[in-house]
């Protein structure tokens, strides 16, 4: 059972999420790695804008105080 947000992340890891940031870009990718501070790497990742997939771009890491959701694809 999920009990704390890191659990969340837990149960995420290797399957494809939606990384929304402060300034509205969307990643969609694989996640692979995560810490303390949501630091987050993703693996075959791609950057989409307005709904529309803007570029591909692998593996990626973002910044945890720039993330506003993390959610299943």
């Amino acid at each position: 059972m999920e009990n704390r947000p890191l659990d969340m992340l837990n149960a995420a890891r290797d399957k494809r999420v939606v990384v929304e940031l402060k300034n509205n870009k969307q990643f969609i990718g694989k996640l692979k790695a995560f810490d303390i501070h949501i630091n987050i790497v993703l693996e075959d990742a791609e950057e989409r804008e307005a709904g529309k997939i803007t570029r591909k771009l692998g593996s990626v890491f973002i910044r945890g105080d720039t993330i506003t959701i993390i959610s299943p694809e």
